[in-house]
């Protein structure tokens, strides 16, 4: 008798929860992998930036996933805190000139900080006030950025020389590309792992039954606070990544329109899934660039078009997360496990 291999077949947990389910998968990741770092190779300099532009995205994706898909609470500051890692690797690379990854890691652990003292009221806050809490939040960093002008450099900005790596200027995408994608891979793996742990099971019960949580034990105000401070932590990396990436920061980089973006990248990839958070921040870094190449095309028929550019790009925003969230509300990601789930059950249809 013949048997046709259909599905994945686990028989304990820890397969269930291997971070590789098949052999295949994994030698189809290590394989991707290994060709991003072919890329630059390539690549003309523009494609370079989109790369660099993804990259710094989906870090602070990730982290914004963490707390409000993973964790349930929902977050209307992440720019702002990704702008406190900027301006805090700067301030510190200018004023002490340590070593950049030092300036980054700086950073990120001075947004943790920032993000923890903001996520206390979440004890007490959830669903639309918790929200509401965060835009004053969002707010509150904004102003600091424009009034701290002795650490920010107020609205005109802070600038920072070009990151060097024993004696090499990263001074153009090329190199850049690399130091980002690094930074993409460690922490995407360290967010997946810890996903998989005793603590992303608690954010994942915080988010899908507080009181069932509590009673089994979980610490809510200790995992919610840890949930803003991971969170935090990554969003301070990407703002660090963008300090070096752009060399001048301004408090104009860190807007309530961030966060928002941001907020659309998970809406978009999927809730609580980390993949879900690559595919949503490749897909609203592409969105605005190819509607900027739509734009310069009809432009030669139609000149005003590109005084418009902006008011196009933020109504085909909103009409993007109208219609995922009508059509396809679990996100990209959803998307691609069925299309997994196809090829896994073939030639069965269920």
């Amino acid at each position: 008798m013949n048997y046709i291999n259909c599905g994945n077949y686990k028989t304990s947990y820890k397969d269930d929860f291997a971070l590789y389910q098949t052999t295949f998968s994994k030698l189809m990741i290590y394989g991707f992998t290994i060709l991003l770092f072919f890329v630059p190779l390539v690549a003309n300099e523009y494609f370079l930036y989109i790369f660099n532009l993804i990259f710094i995205s989906v870090i602070g994706a990730v982290g914004l996933n963490i707390l409000t898909g993973a964790t349930g609470l929902i977050s209307l500051g992440h720019g702002a805190f990704i702008g406190v890692g900027a301006y805090a690797a700067g301030y510190i690379f200018n004023t002490l000139h340590v070593n950049f990854i030092v300036a980054i890691l700086f950073g990120g652990l001075m947004t943790a900080l920032v993000g923890s003292i903001f996520g206390i009221p979440s004890l007490r806050l959830k669903g639309l006030y918790l929200s509401i809490a965060t835009l004053a939040a969002q707010f509150i960093i904004e102003f600091l950025f424009v009034r701290l002008e002795s650490i920010t450099g107020g609205v005109t900005g802070l600038s920072v020389d070009y990151a060097s790596f024993f004696g090499i200027s990263i001074d153009n995408d090329f190199k850049f590309y690399y130091l980002g994608l690094i930074f993409c891979i460690v922490m995407t793996l360290f967010a997946t792992n810890i996903m998989r742990t005793k603590i992303g099971r608690a954010f994942l019960s915080i988010r899908d039954n507080y009181i069932a949580a509590e009673v089994m034990g979980v610490n809510i105000f200790q995992y919610k606070i840890l949930s803003f401070a991971i969170s935090s932590f990554y969003a301070g990396i990407a703002g660090g990544l963008w300090t070096f990436y752009t060399t001048i920061i301004t408090p104009e980089h860190f807007t309530i329109g961030v966060s928002i973006q941001y907020l659309s990248m998970i809406i978009i990839g999927g809730l609580g899934k980390i993949l879900g958070s690559i595919f949503g921040a490749i897909f609203m870094t592409l969105l605005p660039e190819s509607i900027k190449f739509i734009s310069d095309y009809f432009s030669q028929f139609y000149p005003n078009i590109t005084q418009l550019f902006a008011f196009i790009r933020e109504g085909v925003f909103g009409l993007v997360i109208i219609l995922f969230l009508m059509f396809e509300p679990e996100g990209l990601y959803r998307r691609w496990k069925l299309i997994k789930a196809y090829w896994k059950l073939w030639p069965f249809s269920y």
